[in-house]
C-alpha cells in the first residue's frame, strides 16, 4: 500500500477514534506527502476539511454524517461517485487533488472491518 493511503487509513482512524491531536499529526505528515502543487492544494483543502467538520461537530458534513452514523453503502455511493468526478477530463488539478483525498478517505472507510474496526449499522 503506498505510504499516502497508509497513512490516509491512520488519519482516519484517529478521526473516528476522536483524537484530533493524533489526526492533526497525520494531517501535517500528509500535506507533506502531497506538497503544495495545485493538485496537493486540492488534496490539503479536503483532508483539513474533515479535520475541521469533526472538530467543530458540523452535522451537515458528509464526514461527519459517516463517521457519527456509519453507512457501508452510503460511502459505497459516494465513492463511485467521486471516482467517476475524477474521470472527468475538465476537472483541473485542485479538484482532482480534493476528490482525490474523498476517494481514498472513502476507501480507508469501507477498509475499516479488515482493519478491525465494525462501524455496520445495527
Amino acid at each position: 500500500m503506498p505510504a499516502r493511503e497508509m497513512r490516509m487509513e491512520m488519519f482516519l482512524r484517529a478521526l473516528m477514534r476522536g483524537d484530533y491531536s493524533k489526526a492533526k499529526a497525520h494531517l501535517d505528515k500528509l500535506e507533506k506527502i502531497v506538497g503544495d502543487d495545485e493538485w496537493g492544494r486540492g488534496y490539503s483543502k479536503a483532508i483539513n476539511g474533515f479535520l475541521s467538520a469533526l472538530s467543530d461537530n458540523d452535522t451537515d458534513a458528509l464526514i461527519v454524517q459517516l463517521i457519527r452514523n456509519p453507512d457501508n453503502e452510503k460511502a459505497k455511493k459516494l465513492l463511485e461517485h467521486f471516482e467517476n468526478i475524477l474521470q472527468h477530463e475538465f476537472r483541473d488539478d485542485y479538484e482532482k487533488g480534493y476528490y482525490t483525498a474523498w476517494k481514498e478517505l472513502l476507501t480507508a472507510y469501507l477498509s475499516q472491518e479488515r482493519l478491525g474496526v465494525n462501524h455496520e449499522k445495527k
